[in-house]
């Protein structure tokens, strides 16, 4: 079956990085896309950072471009985010998912999710 592990998450200071790792396994990971979603306390999961399963095309939303970058090692079945200069308002769980095709910014392309790693930011 699908397994997602997160790891990474931790508290930091705003203006501080961070990187993300996810590790697959019980799919095709290179025939996949992958994704980041996040979830603050009383807010919907909200889709991230999406990448293409070869890694060839990426997409963040708004609220992060220019600080958040996705990638991927398919020969080691992970994605990572980096998270750069941090703001309080990123404070969340990020979780990964498995898309059930090649690419998509549909949050609703996505079918399994990991537990999450929880990221804090705050000063």
């Amino acid at each position: 079956q699908v397994q997602l592990v997160e790891s990474g998450g931790k508290a930091v200071q705003p203006g501080n990085s961070l990187g993300l790792s996810c590790v697959a396994s019980g799919f095709a990971f290179s025939s996949r896309a992958m994704a980041w979603f996040r979830q603050a306390p009383g807010k919907e999961r909200e889709l991230v950072a999406v990448i293409s399963s070869s890694g060839g095309i990426t997409n963040v939303v708004d609220s992060v471009r220019g600080r958040f970058t996705i990638s991927r090692d398919n020969a080691k079945n992970t994605v990572f985010l980096q998270m750069n200069n941090l703001m309080p308002e990123d404070t969340a769980v990020y979780s990964c998912a498995v898309a059930k095709t090649y690419y998509t910014m549909n949050p609703g392309g996505y079918e399994s999710w990991g537990q999450g790693t929880q990221v804090t930011v705050s000063s």
